[in-house]
């Protein structure tokens, strides 16, 4: 509220109140209304040195981790781009459907090594049921099957969290990540909300909770929208899309992604992370399927060194096929760079899959998968006499294939030293 506006609602009250109380009410009045004006004008000013402080973080992480050099030949390139032809190069829409070779390139998410959790939904659950891998705090959630995948269908609202044994006691632990994907419809209003604790379960922690828009998330004075998707209209004008969402948490410090791009980061987070809830707006049909939380692990480097190979479980690809999936860039990346800066290590890429399906097909798939991992190994830069491929199906185990999270680990891509 401005300055000038207090005289007015000043002058509307004096003649809705009796005259014996008017000077001691308009006091009043005036007192709150001025004292009002001061905490906004406080308020804004925290939030404005807050996003200043973020900023200034972000362009320092960026500076460490090499990439303050990538924008400046990303400005540098920019001219030449602009002259290029491309289909209505003049009227590129921000907000695309992501091309998983170009858009997702420099993702740096890198999943836990570890998954301790994780629901797709299977095919195995029966439409219209709830959700078995979860519990309910309110509202309501069914299976429901949209463009041939299972996912989990909020109505009313719906506040759920992870049906775990011992789930009233801390299940995350110091390094962590959590993923999963929430669909936006084409009319709104839409948000999701992400809770560091079960609501239903454990006692509440402090450093808030993760808001999540079809343009960006917002956590505590973080509030930053995906580049591009700035001017758009998160209750409506919007193409109703899947959102991709991933959490890191390290020791304390916190980052949250949309897609292939960081948008909060949080160096100190308030509190101890201690499970997960996870809630929608309070409108039908809201979606979310591919939730998994993995325990972080050791560096990939320090691995090759003690191990004489990288297990990476965060390369995903399309079901029964060696696609590689856009997510998948953030650990392709990390294995490129060490890549580059090791020119002497050398991997054989190997693929493994769970036991579901004929072990003939998943010993064919696994190779694909290898080769196909390894192609864009080369297509980035690295030569073709450093790397080799190879898959052995279901044959090599590292966990039980008899739960979701086992089956999960044995997907894997193994990338073994020679």
């Amino acid at each position: 509220m401005n300055n000038y506006l207090i005289p007015v609602f000043i002058t509307f009250f004096a003649f809705a109140i009796p005259q014996k109380t008017e000077a001691q009410f308009l006091n009043r009045l005036q007192r709150h209304v001025e004292n009002k004006v001061e905490r906004e004008v406080e308020r804004r000013a925290e939030r404005r040195a807050d996003k200043a402080i973020d900023d200034n973080l972000d362009k320092v992480e960026d500076a460490i981790d090499g990439k303050s050099n990538e924008k400046e030949d990303s400005k540098s390139n920019s001219s030449s781009d602009k002259n290029k032809k491309t289909p209505n190069n003049n009227e590129v829409d921000a907000d695309a459907p992501h091309q998983p070779n170009v858009v997702w390139s420099k993702f740096d998410f890198v999943p836990g090594d570890t998954v301790i959790f994780e629901d797709i939904p299977s095919t195995d659950e029966e439409n219209g049921e709830f959700p078995s891998r979860w519990d309910l705090i309110s509202g309501n959630a069914e299976i429901a099957n949209v463009d041939g995948d299972n996912v989990i269908m909020f109505l009313q609202g719906g506040n759920i969290v992870p049906y775990l044994k011992n789930s009233n006691k801390d299940y995350l632990p110091e390094i962590f990540t959590i993923e999963f994907d929430v669909y936006f419809k084409a009319e709104g209003p839409y948000r999701y909300w992400l809770y560091f604790y079960d609501k239903k379960n454990q006692k509440r922690i402090n450093g808030g909770y993760l808001e999540i828009y079809v343009n960006g998330l917002e956590m505590g004075s973080s509030n930053q929208r995906y580049p591009g998707r700035e001017k758009m209209n998160w209750n409506t004008n919007h193409e109703g899309r899947w959102r991709h969402i991933s959490v890191a948490f390290t020791k304390g410090k916190l980052k949250a992604y949309m897609d292939d791009t960081r948008l909060i980061n949080i160096p100190h987070f308030e509190g101890n992370p201690t499970g997960i809830t996870i809630k929608a707006e309070n409108n039908p049909e809201k979606y979310l399927k591919n939730i998994r939380i993995a325990k972080g692990g050791v560096k990939y480097y320090d691995r090759v060194l003690s191990e004489g190979k990288i297990i990476v479980n965060g390369i995903r690809f399309d079901i029964n096929k060696a696609t590689l999936k856009a997510e998948s860039m953030g650990p392709i990346n990390k294995i490129y760079q060490l890549m580059q800066k090791q020119p002497d290590l050398n991997f054989s890429v190997e693929g493994h899959t769970d036991s579901d399906g004929n072990d003939a097909n998943n010993l064919k798939l696994s190779k694909a998968r290898g080769k196909s991992v390894m192609e864009k190994l080369i297509s980035m830069g690295i030569s073709k006499d450093r790397l080799k491929y190879n898959g052995y199906g279901e044959s090599k185990p590292i966990d039980n294939n008899s739960t979701p999270e086992g089956k999960a680990n044995n997907r894997r891509v193994e990338f073994v030293k020679f």
